[in-house]
């Protein structure tokens, strides 16, 4: 510290006030780019996460009314009988090949090894028109391109 402050009285009053003012310079410099940028460009892009989010959120809203005024308003038909029947008979009906069905007190689980996807969405639209709710489930791409793998299906009736 002491060799500089020596350097720096050792130049002349011309040069130290350029030196002043480059170092001003350059604390500025670095505190835009180290501080001031990073920071701005975050709180920008937060903006933009937050307004997708609150665009996200009315969505969803929307959607929550139009399922509420659906589910109250359609004619399903219930089921009497076990989950395990219900699921046998709209399996044989959909060509899904069940790999493993295993019953859970009130819930049923279902395995499916490999299924065409669009055959997999037919199926749940007839288990929801028969008012079995989908309680969990872990659906996964395959290799064969349009197909899934259900690992696990928790099914339930409403």
């Amino acid at each position: 510290m002491k060799k500089m402050k020596r350097w720096f009285t050792g130049l002349s009053e011309r040069e130290q006030k350029l030196v002043s003012v480059g170092a001003v310079v350059g604390a500025l410099l670095i505190f835009y780019f180290s501080v001031w940028s990073p920071i701005s460009s975050a709180s920008a892009e937060q903006k933009l996460a937050v307004q997708s989010d609150k665009q996200l959120l009315a969505w969803v809203q929307e959607q929550s009314g139009r399922a509420t005024i659906l589910r109250r308003s359609s004619n399903r038909t219930t089921f009497s009988g076990s989950l395990t029947q219900v699921v046998n008979q709209t399996t044989r009906g959909a060509n899904i090949p069940v790999a493993r069905m295993q019953p859970q007190g009130q819930e049923l689980i279902v395995s499916i090894d490999e299924v065409v996807f669009n055959d997999f969405l037919t199926w749940l639209n007839i288990l929801e028109s028969k008012v079995v709710i989908i309680v969990q489930s872990d659906v996964s791409e395959v290799d064969s391109q349009g197909y899934v793998q259900v690992r696990r299906l928790q099914l339930g009736k409403s």
